[in-house]
């Protein structure tokens, strides 16, 4: 089993909330560490590696100002806190994307409820209308996550179970409730999807509590294939590794998925609430009302 832990941080009576500040370390393994940002240089940084995955690599397509500048950017990215996985170590090449502590391989984009209705709402809005979900759970925190991506070499286990138990342990840190977002499958044609988009219509449905649809104007079917034709081994082969993940940790998905033509993507809404995770994955990361810092 992995083995994590938690940086100190300044603790002097602070609530959870207070301990959390920039740069503050999620957890660690061997050399890499998972982390916030920590100013705008590291803000910098995970918005150059996500223009080397997203443009460089998956063919999403940059308008002139992302060109000019080498960087994935918008207007989200000043109000979200943004997780960096870093691999601590001297320089080996003069591609790496260098950060006070060393290369930053993964990075991952968290926006906060209370912040977002403060700030013009959820980036997923654009897509999935996520409105009437939060009515009817006004009692609950969401959380929405976005802009994953992890350079080619490290798209390892350890690396993508790392940036999971940063994710977790913010959500304990800030008492969150429920995540939601967007995640992609590469290319624009669902028919080359259907496999893995039938699989998910039909296995991982929402129940009605937690049922989202994507915009009218932009939705597209999931379900392509009856249900004697999709091979669950074969599908979840097909998915990418991080929606593979969701579902087995026990994800809803939402009914519907959008085209982003921007980034090459067809995108699907993951709803993830704390109380629908597979307890056995606590058991791996750590329980849900368990505070992170009282291992210190």
């Amino acid at each position: 089993m992995a083995v994590y832990s938690l940086a100190p941080g300044p603790r002097s009576g602070a609530t959870r909330q207070e301990d959390i500040v920039p740069g503050f370390v999620l957890g660690t393994k061997a050399d890499l560490t998972v982390r916030l940002a920590d100013g705008a240089a590291d803000v910098d940084a995970a918005q150059h590696l996500r223009y080397r995955v997203f443009y460089e690599e998956l063919d999403a397509r940059p308008d002139a100002e992302a060109l000019v500048s080498r960087r994935d950017a918008d207007r989200y990215d000043p109000i979200c806190d943004h997780l960096l996985v870093v691999r601590k170590g001297a320089a080996l090449g003069p591609d790496e994307i260098r950060v006070s502590d060393g290369e930053v391989v993964g990075t991952y984009r968290l926006l906060r409820q209370s912040v977002a209705e403060r700030n013009g709402g959820f980036y997923t809005q654009a897509e999935f209308d996520i409105a009437p979900l939060i009515a009817r759970h006004s009692g609950l925190k969401f959380l929405e996550l976005g802009r994953s991506c992890v350079l080619k070499p490290y798209r390892t286990k350890p690396v993508v179970e790392l940036l999971w138990q940063g994710i977790w342990n913010y959500v304990r840190l800030y008492d969150l409730d429920v995540m939601l977002g967007c995640a992609s499958l590469e290319g624009t044609d669902p028919t080359h999807h259907a496999m893995g988009l039938s699989f998910m219509a039909q296995n991982s449905v929402a129940p009605a509590e937690w049922q989202v649809s994507a915009l009218p104007e932009r939705k597209i079917e999931m379900n392509l294939l009856p249900p004697a034709k999709v091979d669950a081994k074969r599908a979840l082969r097909m998915l990418p590794p991080l929606i593979k993940g969701y579902l087995r940790i026990g994800c809803y998905v939402g009914d519907g998925a959008v085209i982003d033509h921007q980034f090459n993507t067809i995108d699907v809404l993951i709803i993830l609430p704390v109380s629908a995770i597979n307890p056995r994955y606590f058991s791996y990361f750590g329980q849900p009302g368990e505070d992170p810092l009282a291992q210190l």
